[in-house]
């Protein structure tokens, strides 16, 4: 775990619970794509450049998910980087408590105050094509965040983010976080089109191909919605969809759990209202959503 693995010239990743991607662009300096998911994952990035005696120039955040910007603080504060974001991204990455708080949907109770949901906060400027490093683009993946990008270099490595999920943690869980299901939809059909010699997923194994992963995560998505559906047929609730489904997976209930799978939950019903295969209604006070035509 925090080995250093080269893929091209210029190009590595750190092999990690949520994988940093690494870009050489001089002799000494180097990028990084995301951070690790807390100090400590921050001073094991930093004992690396120091062992290879590289000097860190920027950090370019795929999303702000805790687990991809935990490092960011450290590795500022000792090195004086600049960190980069995109849009709601920066905004999040500069106030982590909003995190929390968009996924209760409220004032977070504490158990929800933590390192898996909070980074330590650091300072985060807009990323825009300009502050890239020579040979480097962007690549839109929205979906798993608001306004999740990956990147593209001259070597031809893709570093996706998490646009996709693995074999392993869809068979265990089936269901993962989402922020537009729709939109995720379109990011894996546009990510099959990249022209990358290597895919760098965050939670996946590095791989010449995306197709296979990027149509079982399809899959996996369609299942959730034809899940739903079929609780809709007649009129339900939030809460009896969000247990069917905890059911359906066998997922246990917790306070994390219920917020991420919860409003998981709430961006699929969106989704489906705005494609008029969902309705609602309002019941003696309580919320009611039902298959269109049922």
């Amino acid at each position: 775990m925090y080995e250093l693995i080269q893929v091209s010239e210029h190009d590595f990743y750190i092999d990690c619970p949520a994988k940093i991607g690494l870009i050489r662009t001089g002799d000494r300096e180097v990028v990084l794509i995301d951070s690790g998911n807390d100090k400590d994952a921050g001073k094991k990035v930093y004992r690396i450049l120091e062992a290879q005696g590289w000097e860190l120039k920027a950090i370019y955040n795929t999303h702000s998910h805790a687990d991809h910007i935990g490092g960011n603080r450290f590795l500022q504060e000792k090195t004086g980087c600049s960190i980069y974001a995109r849009g709601m991204e920066c905004v999040y990455s500069n106030t982590p408590f909003l995190e929390p708080i968009g996924l209760y949907g409220g004032l977070p109770m504490k158990e929800l105050q933590n390192k898996f949901l909070m980074a330590q906060q650091s300072r985060v400027l807009p990323l825009t094509p300009d502050v890239l490093p020579e040979g480097v683009t962007l690549l839109e993946l929205p979906g798993h965040s608001f306004e999740m990008v990956g990147f593209l270099t001259g070597d031809r490595t893709a570093y996706i983010a998490d646009c996709v999920s693995s074999e392993e943690t869809l068979a265990k869980y089936g269901i993962g976080y989402l922020w537009d299901a729709g939109a995720a939809l379109k990011t894996l059909e546009a990510v099959q089109a990249v022209d990358a010699a290597h895919f760098v997923p965050s939670h996946a194994p590095v791989s010449g191909e995306i197709e296979t992963l990027a149509r079982r995560n399809v899959r996996a998505i369609t299942e959730v919605k034809d899940k739903i559906l079929a609780l809709c047929g007649e009129p339900v609730s939030f809460e009896a969809i969000l247990q069917a489904v905890f059911d359906a997976y066998g997922l246990q209930m917790t306070a994390q759990q219920y917020a991420l799978i919860g409003s998981t939950l709430r961006s699929y019903l969106t989704w489906l209202y705005g494609e008029a295969l969902l309705t609602y209604s309002f019941e003696e006070n309580r919320m009611l959503w039902v298959r269109t035509g049922s």
